[in-house]
């Protein structure tokens, strides 16, 4: 009996080890860390490739609001994650840098950035910042994920918006 409680208790103290890294974060919530990171910094870039490749002016609008909204975003998660003893990635991910490369070469930018940052990148981030919101055994996390999610969400409104606005123009 004492063996089978003593192999639980080891079996048990295995099992947390592996859920959680040395900072007592949960695997899950490590990786929201680095992709939050990752596809903020992506939403920064690519903002900025707006504010100057886009021809229409309120897509030109919504990339500088893109920049402001997600450094602002990035700026708290720097600051959780040093809270938390996380380190974030410093560069795009090379996926996200490719994306970024095709994105300013593309012949119809207003309408490809709409469609793969404003509608597709940005529904990605909402499911990954809801999974976040209800599912981090983290507090400050949880709460940053749900503080940031109706941001996401008006960006993908706002992509829609003008994507339907912007369709047969150029």
């Amino acid at each position: 009996m004492k063996k089978t409680l003593l192999a639980l208790v080891v079996a048990a103290a295995c099992g947390a080890t592996f859920a959680a890294d040395k900072n007592g974060l949960a695997h899950g919530d490590k990786e929201f860390f680095e992709k939050a990171a990752a596809g903020g910094m992506y939403e920064v870039e690519v903002g900025k490739l707006a504010e100057s490749k886009a021809q229409n002016a309120d897509v030109k609008a919504f990339g500088a609001m893109l920049v402001k909204d997600h450094s602002a975003a990035n700026d708290e998660l720097k600051a959780l994650a040093q809270k938390k003893g996380v380190a974030l990635p410093s560069a795009l991910p090379k996926h996200q840098q490719k994306e970024l490369d095709k994105l300013s070469k593309a012949k119809n930018f207003d309408k490809d950035f709409l469609h793969e940052v404003g509608l597709e990148d940005h529904k990605k981030d909402i499911k990954l910042f809801e999974k976040t919101s209800k599912d981090s055994k983290d507090a400050d996390i949880k709460a940053f994920a749900s503080k940031t999610l109706p941001t996401l969400q008006q960006h993908h409104q706002r992509a829609e918006e003008l994507t339907k606005a912007t369709k047969g123009k150029g």
